[in-house]
């Protein structure tokens, strides 16, 4: 029962929050894009839309971000990737304009705007009003009531009881037991509820399959092109480092083969240089292994080499592994890699001092959080880290929420369906 009480109470504060935030948020944003969408036609609206349009999906995908992590629903985002070619100035702003609103995502989003701020307020409000409101039939039994009269006629109502003295503020009392009850059991469904209205309205419906089927070609694609650069980046790293030192090493072993009785002193030497180098290239070698795929994560699987990444980090880092088995290890490589990324971003931008990461593997989803306590204002933009990472994770029908006001925090949320083993 305590279990339950905490569960209710958060939900209901969760709900409060967003029931204020997300109202607010989403009609000071449908108001701004509609004002923008209206400027297109003299032109100036092309230059701010973009803008607008990115806050929009900042604010979506802030809210797929809590809904994973409070109520566990998911909510895949489908934004197309800009191409890589895209220009600069006012052109490239007019071009990321048109791009945008050829996206259905964008249309998705801006149909769940007014959505959030109608049904979506009133089903983040149910919760919370379960939650609170029995305090005030508390207090009215307690006492309360004799603000409102002194006994003789009904100065209050609470909910359908008319409070006109102390017998009636103890049927206040009673009923506000009654909601109690009610929210211990279903303010966290309510809650959950909220996520799957935002979920039906972001997720497309008609035209799913066709949707599905072009992310799945983008994501082959850039599955293909990934392991293209990265063979052509071993090749680079062999040739430019251990094959050239093997090849000298090489020729100094045929100069002392010469030199051995001719001079043993120069020999003995070059016998000594060839060693270095033998020891350099094995550790070049080492190194172009662990980029490919580190023994650690091998041998110890996903929490482990995130552990040890976190060691080598110049911030304090916390990593939290909550799972009971391993994945394929080709996931458990994207996972890592893409972690590795998302903290190598903390490192060079984000400004922090600490950084937390949470691994858990709940419904079939391995789930991956990178927190940080810098400056905020993270974004998946085309050529960025963060996109790599999305693009790292679409491979694998995964997903990449970031949520990051500016002045942070930052959350990084990622999340690839798999079975553990």
């Amino acid at each position: 029962m305590g279990t339950r009480a905490r569960s209710a109470v958060v939900a209901g504060l969760r709900g409060l929050a967003l029931a204020v935030v997300g109202f607010a948020g989403s009609v000071t944003l449908f108001v701004l894009t509609v004002l923008s969408l209206a400027f297109v036609l003299l032109g100036v609206g092309a230059l701010t839309t973009p803008w607008i349009l990115d806050l929009v999906r900042h604010w979506a995908n802030w809210r797929r971000a809590v809904a994973a992590e409070w109520c566990g629903v998911r909510i895949p985002a489908a934004y197309r990737p800009f191409p890589a070619d895209l220009p600069g100035g006012v052109l490239g702003q007019v071009t990321r304009c048109r791009l945008m609103l050829g996206d259905p995502a964008t249309w998705r989003d801006l149909r769940w705007l007014p959505v959030d701020m109608t049904a979506g307020f009133a089903t983040a409000l149910l919760p919370a009003a379960l939650v609170l409101y029995p305090v005030e039939g508390y207090a009215l039994a307690a006492g309360l009531w004799r603000v409102f009269t002194d006994g003789t006629h009904i100065g209050w109502w609470y909910a359908f009881v008319p409070v006109s003295g102390q017998d009636t503020a103890l049927l206040a009392a009673l009923l506000a037991t009654v909601f109690l009850g009610v929210a211990l059991f279903v303010a966290p469904a309510l809650l959950k509820a909220h996520f799957q209205l935002a979920r039906a309205v972001l997720v497309p419906a008609d035209g799913e399959l066709a949707e599905r089927v072009r992310v799945l070609t983008d994501t082959r694609k850039d599955a293909v092109d990934t392991s293209a650069a990265e063979l052509r980046r071993i090749e680079r790293d062999l040739h430019d480092g251990a094959q050239a030192r093997l090849v000298a090493m090489g020729m100094d072993l045929g100069t002392i083969e010469a030199l051995i009785e001719k001079d043993p002193a120069k020999a003995k030497e070059m016998v000594a240089r060839a060693r270095r180098s033998s020891a350099d290239a094995l550790t070049e070698l080492r190194d172009l292994v662990r980029g490919i795929h580190p023994p650690v994560l091998a041998e110890r699987g996903l929490g482990d080499a995130v552990r040890a990444l976190a060691l080598r980090l110049p911030v304090s880092a916390e990593v939290g592994v909550e799972t009971a088995g391993r994945a394929d290890a080709p996931v458990e490589s994207a996972a890592y890699f893409a972690v590795s990324e998302a903290l190598a971003n903390v490192v060079k931008h984000a400004g922090a001092d600490r950084v937390w990461v949470d691994i858990r593997h709940e419904d079939g989803r391995l789930r991956i959080a990178v927190t940080d306590d810098g400056r905020g204002g993270a974004a998946v933009e085309a050529g960025g880290g963060l996109a790599g990472i999305e693009r790292r994770l679409g491979t694998f029908d995964g997903v990449l929420a970031v949520s990051s006001p500016a002045g942070g925090p930052t959350m990084v949320t990622m999340e690839i369906p798999c079975v553990l083993s």
